[in-house]
């Protein structure tokens, strides 16, 4: 007699928890759903002029960006353009010319600052700027590949007198694929930066 009531028990909580299973999983399509992104609210544009004695050159600067001047030592001047909100900087350097020499020596060196980040590279896009009435040549190198730690560089010069090399980080450890929007964001800035960019 134990035994049949035993039985019919585990029956009845086997009945219970099929019962429950095909009411919580009946009728319900699973899907895979698509990786996803952290989304970043990003304010509308807005400059504001960045000029100080200290530099040789003048630009403008986005809004809610803050700029520093990190060292004043010998010929180099640094200067970082600190975004807080997204732990994003631009670092820029700027190096005095004497000659046709130092141009191409600086240049070359930042070829090879560039090319560090080639082996997490996917491909580079090379676009050149030029500023005739304001003396500005500029090179833009936007680095793709979902790795790689610095996505924006770029030099600037007049050719004769100024020298000016800038590069984008994050500080994380890189996905490019999520922080597309941020990375852009910031890359318009340096674009306006360029473009309004005057030597002294």
């Amino acid at each position: 007699m134990k035994f049949f009531k035993g039985t019919r028990f585990l029956a009845f909580c086997a009945a219970v928890v099929l019962g429950i299973l095909s009411v919580s999983c009946g009728g319900h399509d699973f899907t895979p759903k698509p990786k996803g992104y952290v989304r970043f609210d990003l304010p509308a544009k807005s400059y504001i002029l960045y000029d100080t004695v200290a530099l040789p050159f003048s630009f403008e600067r986005a809004e809610g960006s803050v700029a520093e001047i990190k060292k004043n030592e010998r010929r180099l001047k640094w200067v970082d353009i600190r975004y807080p909100q997204y732990d994003g900087v631009v670092f820029l350097s700027y190096i005095p010319l004497n000659s046709v020499a130092d141009l191409a020596g600086e240049v070359d060196t930042s070829y090879q600052l560039l090319s560090k980040h080639f082996d997490f590279s996917s491909g580079v896009d090379e676009k050149q700027y030029v500023d005739i009435d304001n003396h500005v040549y500029a090179t833009t190198y936007q680095l793709h590949g979902q790795n790689v730690a610095s996505t924006f560089q770029f030099w600037a010069t007049d050719s004769v007198r100024h020298f000016l090399r800038g590069s984008l980080y994050i500080d994380c450890v890189p996905n490019n694929d999520s922080l597309a929007p941020v990375l852009e964001y910031i890359q318009t800035d340096i674009r306006h930066l360029l473009e309004t960019l005057k030597w002294k």
